[in-house]
């Protein structure tokens, strides 16, 4: 299940991230999305955890909890709208 993380504080990286989540099961992958041209963080990013039931539980513990000082947003991910 690939969840969709906002309002992600500017000091977490991909690891912070995955640390964050690792409680629930298994991280495949943890991306905090980066401006191309700064490198900054955009205040988002994805998590993916490999069991639905993990996933689900993870939505529901961490959507509102706060992540190194702002209360992050949890939702499972939705694919890309083409413009």
């Amino acid at each position: 299940m690939k969840l969709y993380v906002g309002n992600l504080a500017w000091a977490v990286d991909d690891a912070k991230l995955k640390e964050a989540f690792a409680e629930f099961g298994e991280v495949s992958e943890a991306v905090v999305i980066q401006d191309k041209y700064s490198g900054r963080s955009k205040g988002f990013g994805f998590v993916t955890i490999d069991d639905d039931a993990a996933g689900a539980k993870a939505i529901e513990a961490m959507n509102g909890k706060a992540v190194e000082g702002r209360e992050i947003k949890v939702s499972e991910a939705q694919p890309r709208e083409e413009h």
